[in-house]
């Protein structure tokens, strides 16, 4: 995955540079994983680049839309909330790195994350 979307985005001269490109490569990294792990698998994903950025859409099967961890939340290493969080950190590195997000109910069931990356 990541030596495609490499290919896509860094074609020729006057391309994003290697620290853009990782994010996005970062972003659709934490998308798929989200939705192997917590969406029950990846029904959908798509790649565009366009004038904006690159967009990056990934759907799956779950209704349910993604939680931040917040600082305080309880959650611990050993599910006792007596350490640091391990994990969970993902959705909030989406957000961070991503311009936009959308996240679409679909007809059929789940969900389609949507996120736009800027590639200036």
């Amino acid at each position: 995955m990541e030596a495609s979307l490499r290919e896509w985005l860094v074609p020729a001269p006057g391309a994003p540079d290697t620290e853009v490109v990782g994010d996005a490569v970062l972003v659709t990294s934490e998308l798929v994983t989200n939705a192997l792990r917590h969406g029950g698998g990846m029904t959908s994903f798509d790649v565009e680049v366009t004038d904006e950025g690159c967009r990056v859409s990934v759907g799956d099967r779950s209704d349910q839309l993604p939680e931040s961890a917040g600082p305080g939340d309880g959650g611990g290493c050993d599910g006792e909330g007596g350490g640091p969080r391990v994990g969970g950190h993902g959705w909030r590195v989406i957000r961070r790195l991503a311009r936009s997000v959308t996240i679409t109910p679909q007809a059929h069931g789940g969900k389609r994350v949507s996120v736009l990356i800027s590639l200036a």
